[in-house]
């Protein structure tokens, strides 16, 4: 804890030190956090050109910022003023919550919390949700008719799970959790950092793994999410967060930030993030295309 309270902190002062330095001769600019991966960072890139086309105001992207908590925290601290965060953060005790994994009493207490304990505007969902999902083949998918978790039980006890370790050892919302809720365990299990599983399943040496509902090698490896039919995993739907008092000075802002709510699904969101992942664009690029093919760029 108090190792990640020095860090926190450092991040903060390296934030401030940032805004001071690249903030020189624009007095409307409005910085955009974005997490170290690509979805975040296509996301603010959307923002910023969305403001920029529909406002006179200035935007700039600060990315690759550790962890949502750190977003939270520079939000807080107004070194940023608006960034993508996701439902299930409500679960990382930054107020008191009531446990559910009811996805709309989930989406209510973001939106009633972060507007009570820190100012936030919470958004409805952009459309999709990154959270943990179990994957398979593509064609292991069809052959053997697995659409849900449910579905694998019949056949569980021959299949190789592969798996980020740190979830093996959980127990509420790890695999104990999840044999609890299920009722049922896979044949073995094969420990791995999380990044090695979508190679292992696509190379046939385990047989399901759990990974993450948007990740561009979903697509690259072609492989299949199954549906957790049971609700064992909490949602993690994406929404716009932005600074109360941002949205006061700049009433402007709360229509264009709304233009993206619901557009997304996780296809579409795979196949933004793999264009920067797989085909190696920029997120900028990615971002202002899609913009300009789904008419939302006026300019």
């Amino acid at each position: 804890m108090k190792r990640w309270k020095r860090l926190a902190g450092m991040t903060s002062v390296m934030l401030a030190f940032m805004m001071l330095m690249s903030s020189c001769g624009f007095d409307n600019r409005i910085v955009i956090g974005a997490q170290t991966f690509s979805e975040a960072k296509i996301l603010a890139e959307m923002y910023k050109a969305l403001i920029e086309d529909r406002t006179d105001l200035k935007a700039k992207v600060l990315p690759d910022l550790a962890a949502s908590p750190v977003v939270i925290n520079a939000m807080k601290k107004n070194e940023l003023q608006m960034a993508t965060l996701y439902t299930g953060e409500i679960f990382n005790n930054h107020f008191p919550v009531k446990d559910t994994k009811d996805r709309e009493e989930v989406l209510k207490q973001a939106k009633a919390g972060f507007d009570q304990y820190f100012g936030f505007k919470w958004y409805d969902p952009l459309g999709f949700e990154n959270t943990y999902a179990f994957t398979i083949r593509e064609d292991l998918a069809k052959d053997k008719g697995y659409q849900t978790i449910s579905d694998t039980a019949k056949d569980a006890a021959s299949l190789r799970l592969g798996v980020d370790t740190t979830w093996l050892e959980r127990d509420t919302d790890g695999y104990r959790g999840f044999q609890n809720t299920y009722g049922f365990k896979f044949g073995q299990e094969f420990p791995m950092e999380l990044s090695l599983v979508y190679a292992a399943v696509s190379n046939k040496q385990v047989d399901i793994v759990l990974a993450y509902s948007t990740d561009s090698r979903l697509k690259a490896f072609n492989l299949t999410t199954i549906k957790d039919d049971k609700q064992f995993f909490p949602p993690y739907d994406a929404s716009t967060v932005v600074r109360k008092d941002l949205l006061e000075k700049y009433p402007e802002l709360d229509e264009v930030i709304g233009l993206l709510i619901g557009k997304f699904d996780e296809k579409t969101m795979i196949d933004l993030n793999y264009q920067v992942d797989i085909e190696k664009k920029s997120e900028r690029e990615v971002a202002v295309n899609y913009l300009k093919e789904t008419g939302l760029l006026q300019k």
